[in-house]
């Protein structure tokens, strides 16, 4: 869920950003004075660096599923809050008192390559790719030496098939495809880099939502489990006028068999533990 709200602020963040600097009228917008376009800027590159945080503390925790024996989600979930949130909060203040006081000029939108202060940002942003890629890595070798193990009674290739099948899927979740243009310098294949960032950066939250999301198998129980009791409420409340008021209680009675036979059905008993062993095969 907050990976998914760190991609929406960032998408809300490059329209207001355009927004400001490029449908005013005024030339000037981007005078020394005006506070509005400067904290834009500032919320701009905030939702950038959470987004790539995010991404760190996904596979964090996808690693921290497999390697350590007895994992507490609860326990960790306030470190991956901190690390998500607050670590692109230090920075990005970090940041704006710096160029506020040292290199106040426009909106704070231009990046030269002069500009020391840009590595306030840039440094965490590249060492969250980076640590991100070791743990893709990590988890893609634990995920063969399940694979490789010998109790497994399976088809050898069709285990290879399913390893490259779950490193596929990763490259998404993980943001792989940053590590590409990550270490290049900015001047070296600037439209290559323009149109590959904005393909890949953009469609990246759509890709893991189809592939995380829509096509797993417990997300597809759950909404027609919804489906099916919103059209069962909508079919008793319009046949409830038609019935004699004594036959309330029993109307009750009956929905509540229902819905508890909805809701434990075998249907979706198997739809959930399918679902809990493709997570594991990822």
């Amino acid at each position: 869920m907050h990976l998914f709200v760190s991609f929406i602020l960032k998408a809300i963040a490059v329209f207001m950003k355009d927004v400001v600097l490029y449908e005013v009228e005024e030339v000037d917008h981007c005078s020394p004075g005006s506070v509005g376009c400067k904290a834009v800027m500032v919320f701009f590159q905030y939702c950038i660096m959470a987004s790539f945080f995010w991404l760190l503390v996904e596979g964090l925790y996808l690693h921290a599923l497999l390697a350590v024996s007895f994992f507490s989600e609860r326990k960790y979930f306030w470190c991956y809050i901190l690390i998500g949130w607050g670590g692109p909060t230090i920075f990005i203040t970090a940041w704006s008192v710096t160029k506020a006081n040292y290199n106040d000029v426009g909106c704070w939108d231009i990046i030269e390559n002069t500009d020391m202060f840009w590595w306030i940002i840039k440094t965490p942003i590249l060492a969250s790719i980076l640590m991100n890629f070791i743990l893709f890595i990590c988890i893609i070798r634990i995920l063969q030496q399940k694979i490789n193990c010998p109790d497994i009674g399976r088809n050898e290739s069709n285990q290879y098939s399913r390893l490259a099948k779950s490193t596929l899927l990763l490259i998404p979740l993980f943001g792989i495809n940053f590590i590409v243009f990550a270490f290049i310098p900015e001047q070296v294949k600037t439209e290559l880099r323009l149109v590959f960032d904005l393909i890949l950066g953009s469609f990246q939250g759509f890709v893991v939502a189809v592939l995380y999301c829509f096509l797993n198998g417990e997300v597809q129980a759950e909404m027609k489990r919804k489906w099916r009791r919103w059209h069962l409420q909508h079919y008793m409340g319009s046949d409830a006028k038609y019935q004699h008021p004594s036959m309330g209680n029993s109307n009750t009675t009956n929905f509540t068999q229902m819905s508890i036979l909805t809701r434990g059905s075998p249907k979706t008993r198997r739809a959930s533990s399918s679902c809990h062993e493709e997570s594991f095969n990822i």
